[in-house]
C-alpha cells in the first residue's frame, strides 16, 4: 500500500484497515509456523504496513490536537 493511498483514507476507513491488516498478519504468522509458506516476505510487508497505517493515524491526532487549541 502506498503513502499516496493511505492519505486518501477516512478516518474510519484508516482503523478499519489497521484492523483488516492486524487480522491479515495474525493468519499469515500462523500458516507460517504451522507449515512454511510461499513467500515469508509478505509477513514483512504486512507488518510495514500496518506501520504506514498507524504513521497516518498518529499524524492526524497530532494535526487535529493543533488545530483545537
Amino acid at each position: 500500500m502506498k503513502n499516496s493511498e493511505i492519505t486518501g483514507l477516512s478516518q474510519e476507513e484508516l482503523v478499519a484497515r489497521i484492523a483488516e491488516e492486524k487480522e491479515n498478519l495474525v493468519k499469515l504468522k500462523f500458516a507460517h509456523t504451522i507449515s512454511a509458506i510461499e513467500n515469508p516476505s509478505r509477513i514483512s510487508k504486512v507488518r510495514k504496513d500496518i506501520a504506514r497505517l498507524n504513521t497516518e493515524m498518529t499524524k492526524r491526532k497530532a494535526q487535529s490536537a493543533t488545530e483545537t487549541k
